[in-house]
């Protein structure tokens, strides 16, 4: 389907509006928030404890006396970019595995997809979990690559039931027996049709790795303090949730509202390139 009859189809559906809409407010707020909010580390009066929402803080003050509305929005660029960064890196990594094996078949074929079935049996929460143990203060980028190498196995398995299915086309056949290199069936035929179930599988990952970063800074393990993190907002919150629940109502609503507007727009996009509704 051409990609502006898709953009058309998605906009033209309620969900798929509204959904994009929310994520374009959240990416501006998370992109131009600094220059109008207060510095989500600043502590102006560590002694006076938590303030509830007011005029002066929309989203309270946490106990460290921190503006909420601050880091859920500096928590909204740490989650946004390590959510795309790690997808476009497993998504890379997926599609160039499903690509491999299933254009080259044989024992191509069968070597990646019994590695990727091996990995599929260990819990990819327990291997993030056994890897940041170790880690007394990860980096955010090695956070990125962590998450992003690890969530490329069920692309790579959708990549290649889309090269199978379409290297049986006529186009493709007929493209090799005219004599095109395997570079160029690849990069013309494979990869361009199937891009389009890569792209619905990586906007529907973006939620699944929020989530995911989110779980393991609440834990401790993943973006560190005094970064600012949804998780970790929630983490810090714990101490003085019955006293000054806004200091985990807030964060916790920007997860549930970022995650589903994720995902609605993944199904959306989905409806949109579905071949069969084409």
């Amino acid at each position: 389907m051409n990609p502006t009859v898709a953009l058309h189809e998605i906009w033209g559906e309620p969900r798929g509006r509204i959904a994009a809409l929310i994520l374009l407010l959240l990416a501006i707020a998370a992109a131009v928030g600094p220059v109008f909010l207060a510095d989500p580390l600043a502590q102006p009066d560590i002694l006076a404890g938590s303030l509830p929402p007011g005029v002066g803080h929309p989203f309270g003050t946490d106990q460290l006396s921190r503006d909420v509305l601050a880091r859920v929005v500096a928590g909204a660029r740490i989650s946004l970019s390590v959510a795309l960064l790690a997808v476009i890196l497993s998504a890379t990594i997926g599609a160039a595995v499903g690509l491999l094996a299933g254009y080259w078949g044989g024992w191509v074929d069968a070597l990646l997809m019994r590695l990727v079935d091996g990995a599929l049996a260990i819990p990819r929460l327990f291997i993030l979990l056994l890897t940041l143990a170790v880690w007394e203060r990860i980096p955010l980028l090695a956070l990125v690559f962590l998450i992003g190498a690890t969530g490329w196995l069920g692309t790579s398995r959708l990549v290649r039931g889309e090269v199978l299915r379409l290297r049986e086309e006529t186009y493709v056949r007929a493209a090799e027996a005219l004599g095109a290199r395997r570079r160029h069936v690849i990069f013309r035929h494979l990869l361009p049709n199937a891009v389009g179930p890569l792209l619905v599988a990586s906007t529907l990952g973006v939620g699944d790795v929020i989530l995911l970063e989110a779980g393991l800074s609440f834990l401790g393990l993943g973006v560190q303090p005094p970064t600012p993190s949804w998780g970790g907002m929630i983490l810090d919150s714990k101490e003085v949730l019955v006293s000054a629940p806004w200091t985990g109502i807030f964060p916790g609503l920007a997860i549930l509202i970022t995650v589903l507007s994720v995902n609605l727009l993944g199904e959306a996009l989905r409806d949109a390139l579905d071949p069969r509704t084409a």
